[in-house]
């Protein structure tokens, strides 16, 4: 059975995180998100003495990209490990920047094949998504976000998938949104030129209308792949493989 990777672009607030999980629950892949797999990386707590992950926290918080060569090394590292596992991944944001693109992208053909790999940008205005952005509260145990625009109700205490207490990302403030944006504009959108110079279509989707309805858009009309992976059945592996923040199966 063959193995595909989906790589999604899209600014803060597009919904790359919802529409990987959902792709991910679909067609049987890991949702590798990079951002989360970066944070675990820099609030390690075994960690906090590396002068490069202080340097890397700083960026973190600051809304902007991380260096990267250490970026690239980490989610190469992790690429490998999915592969040998057997299985397809979701990329929510990777690569970030060209020179990430350079590296990965090699990489990814070598592992997968070329035709097995399908790239997707979600377009949302500069304000909708600094609104989806400020609204956002994720929750403190399963850092799963809430949808605070189909949420029943303004008071909202108890994460509906845990019943864990919400927080807001410091990330997340207008103005750290702000740097995220032009960081986006300035380091990522550079990374389509190189994608299709390796031949690659880049499907631009609407990321406005309600997730489900994005989510439609990217399966039904664009990505033709009709299979689930049987390996889904396998807690033990889905197990090891959760246990690497960033790593996620829904």
């Amino acid at each position: 059975m063959k193995k595909i990777v989906v790589i999604l672009y899209g600014p803060p607030g597009s919904g790359k995180g919802t529409q990987a999980n959902l792709l991910a629950d679909k067609l049987g892949l890991i949702h590798f998100d990079t951002g989360r797999y970066l944070e675990s990386a820099v609030y390690d707590p075994t960690r906090q003495k590396e002068k490069i992950i202080k340097r890397e926290r700083k960026f973190f918080e600051g809304g902007q990209l991380m260096t990267p060569s250490f970026v690239l090394a980490e989610v190469s590292k992790a690429t490998k490990k999915l592969r040998k596992a057997e299985w397809g991944i979701v990329f929510s944001g990777s690569p970030r920047t060209v020179f990430e693109g350079k590296g990965l992208m090699p990489l990814l053909e070598k592992l997968y094949g070329k035709k097995n790999i399908f790239v997707f940008v979600l377009v949302v205005p500069a304000k909708d998504s600094i609104k989806r952005n400020s609204d956002r509260v994720v929750c403190k145990i399963c850092k799963a976000p809430l949808l605070t625009k189909y949420y029943p109700s303004k008071h909202y205490k108890h994460c509906p998938v845990c019943a864990g207490p919400f927080y807001h990302r410091t990330l997340d403030s207008p103005k750290t949104i702000k740097v995220r944006l032009e960081e986006y504009r300035s380091r990522t959108e550079p990374v389509f030129k190189l994608m299709r110079k390796r031949g690659y279509r880049i499907i631009k989707i609407d990321g406005r209308p309600a997730p489900y309805k994005v989510f439609e858009h990217i399966l039904k009309k664009n990505l033709n792949v009709k299979f689930k992976n049987p390996r889904l059945r396998r807690p033990a592996l889905r197990r090891r493989l959760r246990q690497g923040e960033g790593f996620r199966r829904r």
